[in-house]
């Protein structure tokens, strides 16, 4: 791979203005869909229909919400190397990635609409079987689109400066984008006083806007960055189960993938199950998780500059094991909420101030750690699969967020009363967060940055 052109400040935000729209469409799934369908008591009472079978009805230990999510990723889980591999391979005029970013921009946008968009009004399984195939349909689209679009951030940033410029963009951006979406909960309550609508119409009416704008933005880098202008890179000739097992052959590689699929796992809980620990926990409305949510992302946001100048410092892996540690202590505190001698708001607060920092290190540095495997991957190998590194990364990402909603809304049926289903998932979050930082350690992160500097 050769570089032609040093991309601008300016086509950096354009780039990252792409995560953006996708950022939003990832946070709407992830963060709302297992209330929507899986409504708990006081969900129920602020006026949520029940729209699938409720209960531990596959094999008596699953959801069907559950296991429609499963069955998704492990879909997912398919389709993740084969475009990774087709991207790789791609020898379009247009470039090897930006093809399939065009191509499935407007069908992502769709099927997170539709997603929600439930063809009875009420409990059936007609409904589940909807979802089912929306859901499906979800995580190949989010696969064409986001797999090929990480692909190009080692592909556009091939020194140290770029690349961390790349990051930390693209972080603030995605951040942006869970912020928007995390305000739905605001907005919809909003647009159903205004234009005296249920519950329903008006989370369908929000997202459809939210969804028009996540659009908007991803087609940003793809009519903006002409991708050959920047980067020269051989498609590569091997084929996708022969990347596959290349790419994994990396023991680093392994060893961050690990880490990143137990991340996922206890992010994801916390994300999912936050309306929950609002309303069930903390006995307050709904609509206090939007600023939860809100303070959380600004707060991160303004450790952004303190994260860029200590990364050269100290290293990616040390400030990503710290990251661990305080995910850890916030998923632990998460689990008291509610039963602390402090003002149920107050508690909220404080649990905002604790995660920050982690949010903004993890916010940044993974995908800069990924691209430094994949480029001294490359060194080794002389062959640039930068698309398969972000398949497998993009992979784990989807695993852990399948085994969290899997467990989220599983766990969430016990003592729904009590709120301990709820405790529980703070608590197994704590503990797989710490697994994580355990496996992060054996990342050697001096071997790779030798190699590019060599």
């Amino acid at each position: 791979m050769t570089q032609k052109k040093k991309l601008t400040r300016g086509k950096v935000w354009c780039f990252a203005i792409g995560q953006l729209g996708w950022s939003i469409l990832s946070a709407l799934i992830s963060n709302f869909m297992a209330q929507y369908y899986a409504p708990d008591p006081a969900t129920v009472a602020a006026g949520q229909p029940i729209f699938i079978p409720q209960g531990l009805v596959i094999f008596g230990v699953l959801t069907i919400l559950a296991f429609i999510t499963g069955f998704g990723r492990v879909f997912d889980a398919i389709t993740d190397p084969l475009i990774g591999s087709m991207s790789d391979r791609c020898t379009a005029k247009s470039g090897r990635r930006i093809p399939f970013m065009r191509a499935a921009a407007i069908p992502f946008a769709l099927v997170t609409v539709l997603t929600f968009w439930s063809p009875v009004n009420g409990e059936s399984w007609v409904n589940a079987g909807f979802l089912f195939v929306m859901l499906t349909l979800f995580y190949l689209f989010m696969t064409m689109y986001c797999t090929p679009y990480n692909a190009l951030i080692p592909e556009l940033g091939t020194d140290q400066k770029t690349r961390m410029a790349i990051s930390t963009t693209i972080s603030f951006t995605f951040i942006a984008g869970m912020a928007l979406a995390y305000a739905a909960p605001f907005l919809w309550g909003m647009v159903q006083s205004a234009l005296n609508v249920d519950r329903v119409t008006a989370i369908r009416l929000v997202f459809t806007v939210m969804s028009l704008i996540a659009l908007v933005c991803m087609f940003v880098p793809v009519f903006t960055i002409k991708e050959k202008d920047y980067v020269t890179a051989q498609p590569s000739q091997s084929t996708a189960f022969k990347s596959l097992a290349a790419t994994f052959r990396n023991k680093d590689f392994r060893i961050f993938v690990a880490s990143d699929i137990v991340y996922f796992l206890g992010i994801t809980m916390f994300q999912s199950a936050m309306l929950y620990f609002v309303t069930s926990l903390l006995k307050l409305d709904e609509s206090v998780s939007t600023i939860y949510f809100v303070l959380m992302t600004a707060l991160s946001v303004l450790f952004y500059p303190l994260v860029s100048k200590l990364t050269p410092k100290m290293g990616k892996k040390k400030l990503i094991l710290i990251a661990f540690c305080i995910f850890t202590v916030a998923f632990i505190y998460t689990a008291c909420l509610g039963n602390l001698p402090i003002p149920a708001q107050i508690q909220g607060y404080i649990l905002c101030v604790i995660a920050a920092p982690a949010m903004a290190i993890f916010g940044i540095l993974p995908q800069a750690v990924v691209a430094d495997i994949a480029e001294s991957d490359e060194i080794d190998t002389h062959e640039n699969r930068s698309g398969m590194f972000y398949a497998a990364r993009t992979f784990a990402m989807k695993m852990g967020q399948a085994v969290a909603i899997m467990l989220v809304t599983t766990l969430g049926t016990i003592q729904q009363d009590t709120g301990f289903g709820y405790r529980l998932i703070a608590i197994i979050a704590a503990v797989v967060c710490a697994l994580g930082g355990l496996l992060f350690m054996m990342y050697n992160e001096k071997k790779i940055y030798s190699k590019i500097i060599k």
